[in-house]
Parts: structure tokens; C-alpha cells; sequence
């Protein structure tokens, strides 16, 4: 690949050169108005590729994604599977998820890597008690992307997501103020007791982990209606979609979290990893609020690192507790511990509270786009305020909404409910990439691999003619936006 960029970058010389500032200049701006801006850009951090002492910058962690052929992913992963007892196949649907994670979802990626740093030490730990392999870790990545909090459709909750009725099976216990299938330790106990139990039924990890996802029956019924095949690729077809797609998608989990690096994914580095927090035992009900505020620390820190409490407190009936906190604080909680349970709160009346909604302190605005069927109670059901709010935020007399009209709604930024504020649609993040065509490929299956909107951007890119044919090797251009 090395020869390829050396060869793409004389190819590109005939570019305008611009001293390295305002190259960087271009590199920060959102869309790029034309060709040679593109170009300019690609030449930059193509350079800086070259480039024995490669510096971290943002340059190369914003624009650059790396692709690599078939060869190099078989080579990689054949490697990982020697060192696992779980058979980590390299098919066309692994490569297909990690596009998915390494190209398309970056961003998600490397916030489950950050992530990580607080989860993974636990979950070997418990792995390693119930002496199963440790690349079972992924699961949880495939569950729950690493988030404790995390609810599917269908209710099941935490990192190794437990339906209701199933965490009883494992004494995770449910109650109004708490849900152990979000305590990290407990429900990753109970996953390795399920993981354990499976492979003992099955005696075969790919067969397990299908069983983990759609339920030992729908396993036991696709081996049936297969003939009594036993190997998870030949049965795939007589499992349900999600199902088929479960084991794939753990492979490449497993390929995306040992080479994230070589796909250029920067992580942010975790405030809170594993090593760098403490129980600490509680004796007296306390709310989350002001430990934040006496320890100094956001609120959302404590809820993070305590996601079993559903109510933002400890209660009485729940004493004694443990409290996780950062190891630097431990002893300013104890040094301030009656302080912190001398403060009570007294619950919000109603006109406190119908203040509390009309304010905008502390919320930022999003856009909702009026859907067929809504109407001006379910959106303010949706998101927890008042109809007299809605009008209020948008300057509204009449009583009546119309389907894609755009109305603001201020929310908290820690609602769950809350989503991202919207973007301009012509401020596109673009990333790019070069792609060494491979066997088989067409203008139309790179498009589409890469989600490009059309074959045009490719092709006036590339500058491709009709009599200049895709050969496995030559290296494209290619611009994605996000």
C-alpha cells in the first residue's frame, strides 16, 4: 500500500502548493467547494502518512481512514484466532460490520474503546473465574456498546442485556430504586454463568454466542432443520436475521478492538478507568446531587459510575450501600460524609415545577419535525413538558400543528430522551480515504460499500473515462460525509 501513496502523491503534484497553515486551514473547514480543495487536503495527510516520526495530530485523527484488502484482514484475524478458542472466521459479513464499526460508525467506536478502560478489566476478571475465554468481553460491545444504562425494544437492560423475567433466573434483583442488571459486576457475573451454561449444552463458542442472542430453541430448531449440522455457518440460514448476523458481528468486534489503532480510531482517554476507582460503604441514604456538589464533581460522573440506583439516590431500604467514586475523592467523602447526609431535599411542588419546565437555564434547544399522527400532546409527553411550553418556545397562538413543521424544544442535556441538536444538512463532516480496488469490485459496489450517494463523485474524483476500467490495485480517491 505504501508504494500506492508514494505513487498518488506524484500524481497530485501538479496540485497549487500552499504553505502548511493554510493547508490546515482547509483541512478544518466543514464541506470542500471543489477538486483541488479535496486534493489539497489529501496531499496534506497523505504526507504526513509518509512521514517516519507520524505526530498525533488533529489533522491525520479528523480526515484520515485507512482500507485495506481482504489479504490483510484474513492475515490479521488468523492471528487473533490462534490465540482463541473461539473460532474467529473472516467472511464477507465480518468485513461488512467492520466497515461498519471501523468506517461508518468511528465516532461510536472509539467511544466504546474509552470506555473499555472502565469495563474490560472487570469483565476479565470474571471471565477468567469462570475460566472462559476472555475474548468474550466483546459481548458486551455488541449488546450494549459498552453502556450500562443501555434499554433495547424489547426492554432488556445493562451490559449484557437481561430481559425482566430472565434476571431472575440469575438472583438479579429489580426493585424500584434499583436494577441490578445494570451493576456491572453482578450482571457480568450472571453473563458468564449463561455463557458457561450454553457452551456446556452446544459445546461449540459460535453456537453459544447464537444462543446467547435468539435463546437455545431457535439454535437447537436451525441445527434440526439443517439435518443435524452443528457448524454455525451452515445452520446460519434457518436462523432469524438477527440472529445470522450476531456471530458475524462478534468477529468483527473482535478485529476492530485489537486493530483500532491501525484504522486510525482515537479514543478519548477515559476520566474514570477501572483502576482509578473505589467503593466506598454508605450508611445513611444520600443523594447523588450532593455528593456531586460537595465532592466536586458532575453529576453524571457519580450517575456513570453508580448506574444501578435508578432514582439518583441510596435509600434507606437499600442500606448499607456502596457508593463508587473516583479513588481521589474516597477521602473527601469520608471526611465530609455526615455533611453530605445532613442535606436534604424536599420534593418540588407544583409551581415549582411548572417553573422548572418553562425554563431554558441549564437545557439547549433541539428541533422536533411534526410527524404524521403526532399531535401537540404526545410531543409534550415525549419530551416531558407542557403544551403551554411548546407554544411558548415557538411563539404560538393557534392551537394547530402541521405534518414537518419544525418546532423547538429545550430539553436537559442528560435526559435520555434529549437528541443531538440538528445540523445544517450542507455542513457535512467529510472524511476520506484511499481504496485499493480489489477483485471484483465496480464503480457501483465501492458506492455502496462506502455509502456514497452516486457513482458521479467517484468517477469525477478520479477522473475516470469509459476506457479506463477498474483494475484490481489502482487506488481511488474517495470522500465520505458523514
Amino acid at each position: 500500500m505504501g508504494k500506492y501513496l508514494l505513487l498518488f502523491i506524484i500524481n497530485l503534484a501538479f496540485v497549487t502548493q500552499t504553505d502548511a497553515q493554510s493547508l490546515f486551514d482547509v483541512l478544518n473547514k466543514e464541506k470542500p467547494e471543489n477538486i483541488n480543495e479535496i486534493n489539497q487536503r489529501l496531499i496534506h495527510f497523505t504526507s504526513e502518512i509518509l512521514k517516519e516520526d507520524l505526530p498525533k495530530n488533529v489533522i491525520l485523527d479528523a480526515n484520515y481512514i485507512p482500507v485495506f484488502t481482504d489479504e490483510i484482514y484474513q492475515e490479521r484475524m488468523n492471528k487473533l484466532n490462534m490465540q482463541s478458542p473461539i473460532e474467529l472466521d473472516f467472511k464477507p459479513i465480518v468485513r461488512r460490520y467492520i466497515d461498519a464499526y471501523a468506517i461508518r460508525h468511528r465516532a461510536k467506536t472509539a467511544k466504546i474503546i474509552e470506555r473499555s478502560e472502565l469495563y474490560f478489566p472487570l469483565f476479565e476478571e470474571y471471565l477468567d473465574k469462570y475460566e472462559l475465554p476472555l475474548e468474550l468481553k466483546y459481548l458486551a460491545v455488541i449488546e450494549s456498546a459498552l453502556d450500562p444504562k443501555a434499554k433495547s425494544r424489547s426492554g432488556a437492560m445493562g451490559l449484557w442485556q437481561f430481559m425482566f423475567n430472565a434476571s431472575k433466573m440469575f438472583d438479579l434483583r429489580i426493585t424500584s430504586y434499583i436494577d441490578e442488571r445494570m451493576d456491572p459486576e453482578k450482571s457480568t457475573e450472571a453473563a458468564c454463568k449463561y455463557l458457561q451454561y450454553l457452551h456446556r449444552i452446544f459445546g461449540d463458542w459460535q453456537l453459544a454466542l447464537a444462543a446467547y442472542n435468539g435463546g437455545p430453541g431457535i439454535v437447537r430448531e436451525a441445527i434440526q432443520r439443517s439435518g443435524g449440522k452443528t457448524n454455525f455457518w451452515e445452520i446460519s440460514p434457518y436462523l432469524p436475521e438477527q440472529t445470522r448476523n450476531y456471530v458475524p458481528a462478534f468477529i468483527a468486534v473482535n478485529y476492530v478492538m485489537n486493530y483500532s489503532s491501525e484504522h486510525n480510531i482515537v479514543p478519548a482517554k477515559n476520566v474514570y478507568p477501572y483502576f482509578r476507582i473505589s467503593p466506598v460503604t454508605v450508611n445513611k441514604p444520600v443523594s447523588f446531587k450532593y455528593v456531586a456538589k460537595v465532592l466536586d464533581l458532575s453529576l453524571e460522573a457519580v450517575r456513570e459510575l453508580n448506574p444501578i440506583y435508578k432514582c439518583d439516590l441510596i435509600p434507606l431500604c437499600e442500606l448499607p450501600a456502596k457508593l463508587v467514586l473516583p479513588i481521589a475523592k474516597v477521602g473527601d467523602f469520608i471526611d465530609s460524609e455526615e455533611i453530605i447526609y445532613g442535606m436534604k431535599e424536599e420534593p418540588k411542588k407544583y409551581l415549582e415545577l411548572q417553573k422548572d419546565l418553562s425554563s431554558t437555564d441549564g437545557k439547549y434547544c433541539i428541533l422536533h419535525k411534526v410527524e404524521a399522527g403526532e399531535y401537540f400532546h404526545k410531543i409534550a409527553m415525549k419530551y416531558a413538558c407542557t403544551i403551554n411550553n411548546i407554544k411558548e418556545w415557538n411563539d404560538m397562538e393557534s392551537p394547530d400543528i402541521f405534518i414537518g413543521q419544525k418546532l423547538k424544544i429545550w430539553v436537559y442535556p442528560s435526559d435520555t430522551l434529549a437528541q443531538k441538536p440538528q445540523r445544517d444538512p450542507s455542513l457535512k463532516k467529510s472524511r476520506f480515504l484511499l481504496y485499493e480496488v480489489q477483485s471484483g469490485d465496480s464503480l457501483r459496489s465501492i458506492a455502496d460499500r462506502f455509502q456514497l450517494e452516486s457513482t458521479n463523485d467517484l468517477v469525477e474524483l478520479n477522473s475516470i473515462t469509459r476506457s479506463k476500467e477498474l483494475v484490481p490495485g489502482m487506488v481511488l480517491k474517495i470522500v465520505h460525509y458523514e
